[in-house]
C-alpha cells in the first residue's frame, strides 16, 4: 500500500501521527514538499524560515505554509528564524517544546548559495554562507539531538552533498564546499554522537537540479534538466522510517530510493519536471568527480558561477567567459 505522503507508489512510509518535524528554509522549494510530505504522514510541523511577507521572487510564509500544512489535519508552528541568529534558534526550538512536548525529525534545509572562486568570494560573503549552512545547521542540531535522545527517537537530515576528496570538485565552489560539508558533518556527528540512542543522522542531496525559487532565479536551465523536489521528499520519508541501524550516509536521492526502496529507473521517471526529458545528473557525485555542476562541466566544458540573484547577468557573463577561455585552450 502506498504512503499518502510519497508521490512514488513503492514507498512505504510509517505513520507519524504525534511526531514533530522542525524543518529550516521551508516556507517553498524542497523545505515545503518536505513539510507537505511529513504533514500527509501525520506529522506535526515547525515551519522554521525568515520569510513573514511575500514578495515578489519568493512566493509563500510561515503562516501561509501553516495555514496549508493545518488544512492537512495536523498541527502547524510558524517561527521565523534567522539561521544565523542563534538566538532565533533557541527560540524556535523553546517553541516547539512549549507547544508539542517534543520534538522527533530536524530538517536542516535551509542554505545560501554562492559558486564563485576564492578571489572572487568576499569575507562577507563566506561569512553569510557558512553562517547559515554550518553554523546554523550545528546550532540547530545541538539543540534538537539531546531532546531527541529523551524520547529514544530522532531523525536527522541535513540537505547537503557527500563529502568529496577530490581537489579538482572545489574549482569555482570552495567556500561553498567548505559551508555544505559541514551541514554534512553535522548530520555524522548526530549519527556518531547519538548512535544507539534512537537517533540517526545522514545527507540527502539531488542528483540533478530540483525545480524551486532558487533554479528558477538563478536561470539554472530549464525544467527539462529539472526534476520536482518530491523525489527528495520521497527520499526523506524512507530515512525516517528506516530503523535506527540505518544511518550515517552521505545519499544522493535516486540512488538511495533505488537501492533501498527498489525504485527502477522507469519508476523514477515520475519525478521528471518535463515528463519526456530525462534531466542530466548534474549534481551528482560521481567516482572521481565532482559535484554542483562539475561533473556535467568536466564533460562539456561548461561552468557555472552563481552568488547574488542580483548581479546575475555579470555571473552568467563571467561563466561564458570562462566557457570561452576554455574553449581556447582545449584548440591550443
Amino acid at each position: 500500500m502506498s504512503s499518502p505522503g510519497a508521490l512514488s507508489p513503492k514507498l512505504n512510509c510509517v505513520d507519524l501521527k504525534g511526531k514533530v518535524a522542525i524543518i529550516t528554509g521551508s516556507t517553498r522549494g524542497i523545505g515545503k514538499c518536505c513539510a507537505v510530505a511529513l504533514a500527509k504522514q501525520g506529522c506535526n510541523i515547525v515551519i522554521a524560515a525568515k520569510t513573514t511577507k511575500p514578495e515578489p521572487n519568493l512566493p509563500g510564509t510561515i503562516y501561509s505554509v501553516a495555514e496549508e500544512i493545518e488544512k492537512l489535519g495536523v498541527h502547524a508552528l510558524p517561527v521565523k528564524v534567522d539561521m544565523r541568529n542563534l538566538d532565533d534558534i533557541k527560540e524556535c526550538v523553546r517553541l516547539t517544546v512549549e507547544k508539542f512536548g517534543r520534538i522527533d525529525i530536524l530538517i536542516n534545509n535551509a542554505s545560501a548559495l554562492w559558486w564563485h572562486r576564492m578571489d572572487g568570494t568576499p569575507m562577507n560573503k563566506y561569512d553569510l554562507i557558512t553562517g547559515i549552512n554550518a553554523r546554523g545547521s550545528f546550532a540547530m542540531a545541538s539543540l534538537c539531538c539531546p531532546i531527541m535522545a529523551k524520547n529514544k527517537f530522532g531523525r536527522v537530515i541535513c540537505m547537503s552533498p557527500p563529502i568529496q576528496t577530490s581537489y579538482k570538485a572545489f574549482k569555482g565552489f570552495t567556500a561553498y564546499n567548505i559551508s555544505k560539508f559541514g551541514m554534512t558533518m553535522v548530520a555524522m556527528g548526530a549519527a556518531s554522537e547519538y548512535e544507539g540512542q534512537g537517533v540517526t543522522g545522514h545527507s540527502l542531496w539531488p542528483a540533478t537540479v530540483i525545480e524551486s525559487q532558487a533554479s528558477k532565479n538563478f536561470q539554472l536551465g530549464d525544467s527539462s534538466m529539472w526534476r520536482k523536489a518530491d523525489i527528495l521528499a520521497d527520499a526523506m520519508l524512507g530515512l525516517v522510517s528506516a530503523p535506527d541501524s540505518y544511518t550515517g550516509k552521505q545519499l544522493i536521492d535516486d540512488e538511495y530510493l533505488m537501492a533501498e526502496h527498489g525504485l527502477t529507473a522507469e519508476d523514477i521517471k515520475v519525478y521528471r519536471c518535463d515528463p519526456n526529458v530525462d534531466p542530466p545528473r548534474a549534481l551528482a557525485i560521481e567516482a572521481g568527480g565532482g559535484h554542483m555542476g562539475t561533473d556535467a562541466a568536466a564533460a562539456s566544458g561548461a561552468s557555472f558561477t552563481r552568488g547574488d540573484v542580483r548581479k546575475l547577468d555579470k555571473d552568467k557573463e563571467v561563466s561564458k567567459q570562462s566557457d570561452l577561455e576554455k574553449n581556447a585552450k582545449s584548440k591550443l
